[in-house]
């Protein structure tokens, strides 16, 4: 049986980034909801007693669905400290992306643009392949680069939920205004 994380900070400490009611609706209500859907679906099925990277990968439909929904928000919100100013990634990652977009503030206005561009509900993404070298995907619905054989390391969750109590239709600002909170040592320990 799958349980809803436990948030590694305080309700409120990602405002005025993310609400504590946004993150008490997103967190509390709808990502509780995934799990318990993913839970009552996959009960007494192969699917019971697998990892939740290994049922996004093999799964179809429904299962697929909350699985995905599951994994993609596990990681959104375990990216997150409070906001800060100057927030970049160091290290390794850091130098990946240099390598790969040609600076940060190039690969930020890349997959700004491309999470402000999905069209309708999603996540755009950071990944790496095999040989580590990075991409940025858009990935529709319950989308995970997982599926592609990517190493999913980075994502900005872009369903309406997640911003329209703060940010209206904003989604740009809201985009914006999440570098600022990005644990980037988490992120980088994922590369």
């Amino acid at each position: 049986m799958f349980e809803l994380i436990t948030l590694p900070y305080a309700p409120e400490a990602l405002e005025p980034v993310i609400s504590s009611k946004t993150l008490a609706l997103h967190h509390g209500k709808h990502l509780q909801t995934y799990v318990n859907n993913l839970n009552g679906l996959i009960a007494g099925t192969p699917y019971e007693n697998m990892p939740l990277e290994e049922i996004v990968v093999k799964a179809e439909g429904g299962i697929f669905n909350n699985a995905g929904q599951i994994l993609n928000h596990n990681m959104y919100f375990q990216q997150f400290k409070a906001p800060s100013e100057g927030n970049v990634p160091t290290g390794r990652l850091a130098a990946a992306i240099d390598a790969q977009f040609g600076s940060f503030e190039a690969f930020k206005k890349e997959f700004s643009a491309k999470g402000a561009g999905l069209f309708g509900s999603g996540w755009v993404w950071l990944a790496a392949d095999k040989d580590g070298k990075l991409c940025i995907t858009q990935e529709g619905n319950a989308g995970n680069p997982l599926t592609k054989g990517l190493k999913p390391i980075l994502t900005f969750d872009v369903w309406e939920h997640a911003y329209y109590v703060d940010y209206e239709n904003r989604r740009p600002a809201y985009i914006e205004a999440l570098w600022s909170i990005i644990d980037w040592k988490v992120v980088g320990e994922r590369y």
